[in-house]
């Protein structure tokens, strides 16, 4: 655990220590960029972090190439030479991007080239765990990697639009992610803990929390499509990874919720993303637009037009995202009958805030309605 606690304490000094450096070259290079009509604030801020971000990921994972604990995690080094080089790849794409608002198809191809990367080096679908279904072909193996991988990628990107949501989000799920990777190497060997999953969400978490210090309202500097894109990337190779942990497994099987975790915590972790993506993509075809279209139509935008402040609708966002990752994470080791009531009332209670802005409105229009009825009344008396 000491070499975990170290790699994300070398991705947050790295990433926290760039931004400002990263920040000061960003406000001098995106001065006369014009501000969109769904961007939700009023000046320029800037939106390379993301080049922070990814220079904390490689440094940490520079430090956890020297670690003997992390040497089993080491012994594929085309599968860590392919992460650095999707890496590259998203870094010069995102900065692209957030320079000249390149078309969507650029930024298909490019995080379909980051993806193809991964799935050549060695990242690849080779079982479903629903029903542990295993994918033969390599072919199959490589296109589901690569649609997962994009999959998610643009879940994150979907996500970030209000100050520190991704990075807040980002760093839930890989603390959350990181718990169940770290506990299943421990069931999977007892005798080696090193984990690519559990590494990659230290990486993570962070280097996240090292630009969240930047990021969180009222924001100095932006993610970008490069922080977005690599937070995607990063996930949904652990995702992929722990499914060949589980398959190790044989008592998980079939048999209880462990067994699909694999599919269940990836999902939990970018389960808000997930959902404004396909909300999105739903809303933008009815409207005849294109999905990659941009607009204010975001579960955050909803949450400001309806009363919360940029601030609070964040934060209710990390508490749904808390819920939901720790929640699922949780099913695998406390027992169902303790569990559920509890994070069931969790669920309700959030439910309640979430809502409380509209409940307070309508219950102030039908008191303020009645005392109309009131006064029409009593004019009529009179």
């Amino acid at each position: 655990m000491r070499v975990y606690l170290l790699i994300v304490a070398v991705a947050f000094v790295v990433s926290a220590s760039l931004t400002p450096l990263v920040r000061s070259i960003g406000a001098r290079t995106m001065a006369d960029i014009p501000l969109r009509a769904r961007d939700m604030h009023a000046e320029h801020i800037p939106k390379l972090g993301g080049v922070a971000m990814i220079a904390g990921l490689l440094a940490a994972l520079g430090v956890a190439s020297q670690s003997p604990f992390l040497a089993g995690v080491f012994t594929r080094p085309d599968l860590l030479m392919g992460l650095v080089l999707a890496c590259l790849l998203i870094l010069v794409l995102g900065v692209a991007d957030d320079l000249f608002d390149l078309r969507w198809y650029f930024k298909l191809a490019g995080q379909v080239g980051a993806a193809l990367i991964m799935a050549v080096s060695g990242v690849r679908l080779e079982v479903l765990p629903v029903g542990w279904w295993h994918v033969a072909e390599p072919g199959w193996q490589i296109a589901l990697s690569v649609f997962l991988m994009v999959l998610t990628m643009n879940a994150i990107n979907f996500v970030d639009g209000l100050d520190g949501l991704a990075a807040g989000i980002a760093a839930i799920g890989s603390g959350a992610f990181f718990v169940y990777c770290y506990a299943l190497a421990r069931d999977v060997n007892q005798y080696d803990h090193s984990n690519l999953g559990a590494l990659l969400m230290a990486m993570l978490f962070g280097a996240s929390l090292g630009f969240l210090v930047h990021n969180f309202n009222p924001a100095k500097i932006f993610m970008g499509e490069t922080g977005a894109m690599v937070i995607g990337l990063i996930m949904a190779v652990a995702a992929i990874a722990v499914t060949t942990d589980v398959q190790a497994l044989d008592r998980f099987r079939f048999r209880n919720v462990p067994a699909y975790m694999p599919i269940l915590l990836p999902i939990a972790v970018i389960i808000l993303p997930l959902l404004d993506l396909v909300l999105s993509i739903v809303r933008r075809t009815a409207r005849g637009k294109s999905p990659f279209s941009a607009d204010r139509g975001h579960l955050h935008h909803k949450l400001v037009d309806g009363g919360y402040t940029h601030r609070g609708a964040v934060l209710l966002l990390y508490l749904w995202s808390s819920l939901i990752a720790f929640g699922t994470v949780a099913l695998s080791w406390v027992d169902l009958a303790i569990l559920l009531p509890i994070w069931g009332a969790l669920l309700l209670g959030a439910a309640l805030l979430t809502l409380s802005p509209w409940i307070r409105r309508r219950l102030s229009q039908r008191s303020l309605a009645k005392a109309r009825r009131l006064d029409i009344e009593r004019d009529g008396r009179l």
